[in-house]
């Protein structure tokens, strides 16, 4: 398989992923501001994982852009990051249904946790195909981003037992050190 087509495909994917989370989306029960106020806790949670997806697809785009080679173990390695992918719209469903409850608002940071690790195994599967003196490896160089989302997500599902909200307040805050890409890739793209 080509890069190209490694590319392609996770971009489908991740843009069913995105169609899916809004055909999710309840309408309102009636044509009032009231009705539609009532459907903030939906939007919100969906509005969260889009840029999630959205972080994941950019950076995604852009670490392909530095990749010389593939091989099978990173082929592999994106499948598993597009597994987790695949169940943000589960989980984004659920919190948007039950609210901030602590066993959702943890199963939710629990599979942003895990779609980070997919993530970085799939880098470590892109250093081994492309050596340690590459454009990805110069690139990633020691990953802090990568690094600081695990600690942080694991932070944010012991929170979910304490106090739910913060667990989303620390997936936003993933989510804004990660909303711009990494300018080392830029740089070597």
């Amino acid at each position: 398989m080509t890069k190209g087509r490694l590319e392609a495909f996770s971009d489908g994917v991740i843009a069913i992923l995105i169609t899916i989370m809004v055909l999710e989306l309840a309408q309102p029960e009636d044509a009032s501001w009231r009705a539609l106020l009532r459907e903030w806790p939906h939007i919100a949670i969906y509005a969260l994982s889009f840029v999630m997806l959205g972080i994941y697809w950019n950076n995604h785009h852009h670490l392909f852009h530095i990749v010389d080679k593939i091989n099978g173990r990173v082929l592999w390695a994106n499948l598993h990051l597009l597994f987790w992918l695949s169940l943000v719209p589960y989980v984004t469903a659920w919190v948007g249904e039950q609210g901030l409850q602590p066993v959702p608002v943890a199963v939710y940071a629990l599979v942003h946790l895990l779609a980070a690790v997919g993530y970085g195994l799939m880098t470590i599967a892109l250093l081994g195909a492309n050596g340690k003196h590459s454009r990805v490896a110069v690139a990633l160089g020691r990953d802090f981003k990568g690094k600081a989302s695990v600690v942080i997500y694991t932070a944010a599902i012991t929170a979910a037992a304490v106090w739910p909200p913060l667990t989303i307040g620390l997936c936003i805050g993933v989510a804004l050190m990660w909303l711009v890409p990494d300018r080392r890739i830029e740089k070597r793209s």
